[in-house]
């Protein structure tokens, strides 16, 4: 690898926090397959880190791997957490799941009250337990190490003995063909689940997942109700929106 595409990639990754494979390879021009071999020698001699559905500058290696999440885009998730804050009301139910944009949305959440939380992370529940008169339901399961969420069949069953208002998603991706897919089978189960039991589907994702692509396939842009990011979404995608009848919530259209 040429001193330029080292300098290239590094710079590429640090200019946004993160990066899918597929978005390094069309910002350098290259194939997937280039950037990975290119990556690779870059993550083992620790100047990349790998986390499920890219890479990342190691800024915060000495975190847990839940934590490092936390920082990248973070401007991003907390407005989308904003945003969803003052759209719940004091008594909702809601589901949350185990994403760093979900956790950013239950503190934000803080200031709400009697909310009715049902989640599989351990992470959203720690947040919001013991507050302002909140119900917490936690999935049971095995915790898996990375961010302490409850996988496999038991945490799917528990879920749906619930009925809510809201199911707050954070998908891994929204495709180029409007599709929401996730890296993570079981995530992928686990949204369709909580879905099934939600009045309302709302997706919160920030505008580095438009046009990422991911392995396993959610849902089509037509089962939710709402997408909420941090900024208006590519034109192709705004576009889709209106055609599904999907509401595109972000910060300058004003919200009530």
């Amino acid at each position: 690898m040429s001193i330029k595409r080292r300098s290239d990639i590094l710079q590429a990754v640090r200019a946004s926090g993160s990066c899918s494979i597929t978005e390094l390879a069309t910002r350098l021009a290259v194939s997937t397959e280039t950037i990975r071999r290119n990556i690779q020698p870059l993550i083992e001699e620790g100047a990349l880190l790998r986390f499920h559905g890219g890479i990342m500058v190691p800024d915060h290696a000495d975190e847990p791997p839940f934590q490092r999440r936390m920082q990248v885009n973070k401007d991003a998730k907390w407005t989308i957490a904003t945003l969803v804050r003052d759209l719940v009301e004091d008594g909702d139910s809601l589901f949350l799941d185990n994403g760093t944009t979900s956790a950013y949305v239950a503190d934000a959440l803080a200031s709400r009250s009697r909310l009715t939380i049902v989640t599989h992370s351990a992470q959203i529940a720690y947040r919001l337990a013991s507050r302002n008169g909140n119900r917490v339901f936690m999935a049971g399961g095995e915790l898996g190490g990375e961010d302490a969420a409850a996988f496999g069949a038991s945490a799917i069953a528990f879920i749906s003995q619930f009925k809510v208002r809201y199911a707050l998603l954070s998908v891994g991706a929204i495709t180029g063909v409007g599709e929401l897919a996730d890296f993570h089978l079981f995530e992928a189960e686990f949204s369709r689940a909580a879905m099934q039991q939600a009045e309302q589907t709302w997706v919160i994702a920030d505008r580095s997942k438009f046009g990422r692509e991911a392995s396993v396939k959610v849902c089509p842009l037509a089962a939710v109700d709402a997408v909420v990011s941090d900024g208006p979404p590519p034109a192709a995608f705004a576009a889709q929106c209106a055609a599904a009848e999907v509401r595109m919530i972000y910060p300058s259209q004003g919200h009530k």
